[in-house]
């Protein structure tokens, strides 16, 4: 007793930056729920890039546009840094997500600015599309 023990994988904080990552995109990993709007299914999509679940990726990217090949970077020494969502909005079966997700590749930091397009088909929210915002921060 009085001994420190680790958090247990289903405790820890998400990488997403919400809460635990059991209550947060663990459930939604895990395939106990679907992501309800698509700041939850971005901010999923997130945790599961940095967790190296490609299988989730995929499951999640519209069919019509889901490219071919790895997803999932296996880029030695990478190392996901955190997660801003700037901004994000839903109307009827389209939603958008802007975000900055920070990296550190080979002891450089790195960062990807997206504004993401989501649709939803049959209940089921998809990633669509992105594109890169030029000139801001």
């Amino acid at each position: 007793m009085g001994k420190n023990r680790p958090q247990s994988a289903a405790a820890q904080a998400c990488p997403c930056g919400g809460h635990a990552y059991a209550a947060c995109c663990g459930r939604f990993i895990g395939q106990q729920q679907l992501p309800h709007t698509p700041e939850e299914l971005m901010r999923s999509r997130y945790t599961a890039y940095t967790l190296g679940n490609e299988a989730y990726v995929r499951a999640t990217w519209y069919p019509r546009t889901l490219p071919a090949g790895p997803l999932v970077s296996t880029e030695p020494g990478m190392t996901w840094l955190g997660l801003e969502v700037r901004r994000h909005a839903a109307a009827g079966d389209e939603g958008t997500v802007e975000f900055v997700a920070r990296y550190k590749v080979g002891g450089r930091a790195q960062r990807m600015h997206e504004v993401s397009r989501f649709v939803r088909e049959e209940g089921r929210w998809y990633y669509l599309d992105g594109s890169f915002p030029a000139g801001r921060t």
